[in-house]
């Protein structure tokens, strides 16, 4: 099966994303396409088939095709396209309300009979300028559509505004009523729209130029005994890299020489890192801690780990969303149905034999049908309810999660960073014998500041905590993936696991008991020697978030079902998860074992998933489930990919943000009510000639500014609302 991947440009609404897909498929050889709209790609499977055939039906419809890769390689080119298209979007828009302001002025001094010299004649220019300079896209897209037979949302605007126009060009040579300001206000309401629109289109591709701009660029490798410098590209299978402590390893392979720790949090989520020995394998892009490895390199280029996730990120990216459809379904039965209705009414009143009718009534139904009501009624809501938002720390990256949010019924939560604070941290000290904790720290601290070990920083940081004044120390020296010793005060000071006091024939038969009991609950137990004795034990772990347990309640009260799904093992995993009442847990997977896990929770299309994640590891499971929410406190790949960020890292904000998305969306259906019970009544009135009058269009107006004022007041109503 051949699949190639297409950049749409000069798309405006879901209806053009529909015909493009029925024009294509008509392409012989090809048996599937799909096309997002919001990410501006066309995907195109089949046997065989022709580019340039396929770029020609495109073309005819009035877009603009080009092939493309299923990676945005070009990171640059992209990002600065998608800030073009919102800055032009943002221009017209600020121009059109802003022009069309004046306007309002003018039609209040023409109810007022004081009307200025030549007050008609601005009101024309401005009014051209806003709709057909400014709006002059919405016309051409329009025009395309009816030149291929079909209707969307831009040839009722464009039919609304131009009746409006001349309706007012009109007032020119007869006594009419001037319309100018309701074809500049129906625009500038389009404009504003469609702004709106592209700035939420233009955080698409995020998550994916910030996943390559982590990969490695280039890789050292031995060739011929000496050391080469080559593009990451360039690499091939059994090439033997070299990779130095604070480096990335390039691609994925295995360990020929050398012992490190690796940072592999960016793949499994992981905070500690990872110790590496010959024939270990490591993962591209994950970072090299502490000694030069020798890395043989097995896979490259697509096939490696990176690259899936980034595929996964992608696919996930393209899948169709809720809104997505239902803007379809609108577009496709509303539209028409208000252009059949128009030329229903004409016919009718000029069978009847009243041209001034046909024309007052038919241009009356265009201008109360123009659906600002419809178009404010969600991107109000969402612009109120995000900006409500980010004030309590809670960030929608995409106005859907408010719709989806509020129906999910499961949430997936990850371990590491997400309900635990990420980092190690010391949890217990157990004393031995005579030995008080606060020496056993002093001492095990005064040897592990000479070690980077994220184990032995945690171990620094609590004696700093307890304000312990550390120790002298001489001859310091740690034993990879074992422990440290030094010598303090004469005296021998050992810190490690239990292999490392062994070696050292120091016996740890008495402490089995505590070992045991520690290791149980997902703890790193350091034990502490002086000479040949045991002083005490240090246990090390993530520890929870102070407001987990009271969130995990409170979601458990809202009837959620509840999963935690990590990389890590299954007893720490499992000892988390009893800590605070989460009953199924799924541990020991892989990002894209993450992605599997979420798809089998969506095998029942009516069960909406959410996922709570922090890593990049993260990233391919937050685009697949049905809303993703990432912690504020991880990565920036995981707060691109997903729909919500919960700024203040904490589990109890998720608690806020279903809450607002619930009260958003409830007002979107209210508005959304309104918008079509005003269009049910409101057109049946203006066809059956109630409106037929010289005033019929200012009524027109009045209303349909009525029913759009009414829908951002019933927006506004989120800043009240208490979470």
């Amino acid at each position: 099966m051949n699949k190639k991947v297409y950049k749409i440009q000069d798309m405006h609404c879901v209806s053009c994303a529909r015909n493009i897909e029925t024009e294509v498929k008509k392409t012989p050889g090809v048996s599937a396409v799909k096309v997002d709209f919001v990410g501006g790609k066309m995907v195109v499977e089949g046997e065989s088939f022709s580019t340039d055939e396929i770029k020609k039906r495109v073309e005819s419809l009035g877009y603009k095709a080009t092939e493309g890769e299923e990676r945005i390689m070009n990171i640059t080119e992209t990002e600065l396209e998608d800030k073009k298209r919102v800055k032009d979007a943002r221009t017209r828009a600020i121009l059109a309300l802003g022009l069309s302001l004046p306007l309002m002025i003018t039609m209040t001094f023409m109810y007022l009979d004081r009307m200025f010299p030549g007050q008609i004649f601005v009101e024309a220019i401005l009014a051209f300028v806003v709709v057909y300079i400014l709006g002059w896209k919405t016309h051409v897209s329009a025009l395309r559509a009816l030149k291929r037979f079909y209707a969307n949302m831009d040839v009722l605007i464009s039919l609304g505004t131009t009746a409006a126009f001349l309706f007012g060009v009109a007032a020119f040579f007869i006594d009419v009523p001037i319309f100018f300001e309701v074809a500049a206000f129906i625009m500038a309401f389009q404009l504003l729209g469609r702004y709106l629109e592209e700035k939420t289109k233009g955080k698409t591709s995020e998550a994916l130029r910030k996943l390559l701009k982590l990969e490695a660029k280039s890789a050292r490798i031995i060739v011929d005994g000496k050391e080469k410098e080559i593009p990451v590209e360039e690499l091939k299978i059994g090439d033997v890299m070299i990779v130095r402590p604070g480096e990335k390893i390039p691609t994925d392979g295995k360990v020929i020489t050398g012992q490190s720790s690796v940072d592999e949090s960016m793949a499994t989520g992981e905070s500690l890192p990872v110790e590496k020995t010959p024939g270990n394998e490591v993962i591209g892009s994950t970072i090299n801690l502490e000694g030069v490895l020798e890395i043989e390199a097995t896979r490259v280029g697509e096939d490696t780990f990176f690259a899936q996730v980034v595929k996964l990120v992608e696919e996930a990216q393209r899948s169709r969303i809720p809104i997505q459809e239902f803007a379809d379904k609108v577009t496709s039965y509303f539209v028409p149905a208000i252009l059949v209705i128009a030329l229903l009414t004409l016919i009718g009143w000029i069978l009847i034999g009243n041209w001034f009718v046909a024309v007052t009534t038919t241009i009356t139904v265009l201008i109360i049908a123009c659906p600002c009501a419809l178009g404010l009624a969600t991107p109000t809501a969402l612009t109120v309810g995000i900006g409500r938002g980010a004030t309590q720390g809670i960030l929608f990256r995409r106005g859907e999660a408010i719709e989806l949010m509020g129906k999910t019924k499961v949430i997936v939560l990850d371990k590491t960073g997400t309900l635990t604070k990420g980092k190690p941290t010391v949890t217990d000290i157990i004393e031995i014998g005579r030995s008080e904790s606060s020496t056993i720290l002093r001492l095990a601290a005064s040897v592990e500041r000479n070690s980077e070990h994220p184990l032995a920083r945690a171990i620094v940081e609590k004696a700093k905590e307890e304000d312990l004044e550390l120790l002298k120390t001489e001859k310091f020296k740690a034993i990879f993936g074992k422990g440290v010793e030094a010598v303090v005060k004469s005296n021998r000071v050992l810190v490690g696991r239990r292999l490392f006091m062994e070696e050292n024939n120091i016996d740890v038969s008495t402490i089995e008991k505590e070992l045991s009991k520690l290791e149980e609950q997902g703890k790193t137990a350091m034990i502490v020697a002086d000479t040949d004795q045991v002083l005490g034990i240090i246990a090390v772990a993530d520890t929870l978030k102070n407001e987990t347990k009271n969130a995990i309640e409170e979601l458990q009260k809202m009837n959620y079902k509840l999963v935690m799904l990590t990389g890590d093992n299954k007893t720490t995993a499992t000892t988390i998860a009893r800590k605070i009442g989460i009953d199924e847990v799924i541990a020991e997977v892989l990002p894209d074992q993450k992605v599997e896990v979420i798809k089998k929770l969506q095998e029942d299309g009516a069960v909406k998933v959410g996922m709570v994640g922090d890593g990049i590891n993260d990233a391919p499971a937050l685009t697949q489930a049905d809303v993703g929410i990432a912690i504020g406190s991880g990565t920036d790949i995981a707060i691109e990919a997903g729909e919500i960020t919960l700024v203040r890292g904490e589990l109890s904000a998720l608690i806020d943000a279903i809450k607002l998305s619930r009260t958003t969306f409830k007002i979107v259906r209210q508005n959304l009510f309104w918008a079509f019970f005003y269009n049910s009544i409101a057109i049946p009135v203006a066809a059956f000639g109630i409106l037929a009058t010289m005033i019929g269009p200012i009524i027109a107006a009045g209303a349909m500014a009525f029913s759009s004022l009414s829908v951002v007041l019933n927006s506004l109503r989120l800043k009240q609302v208490e979470l």
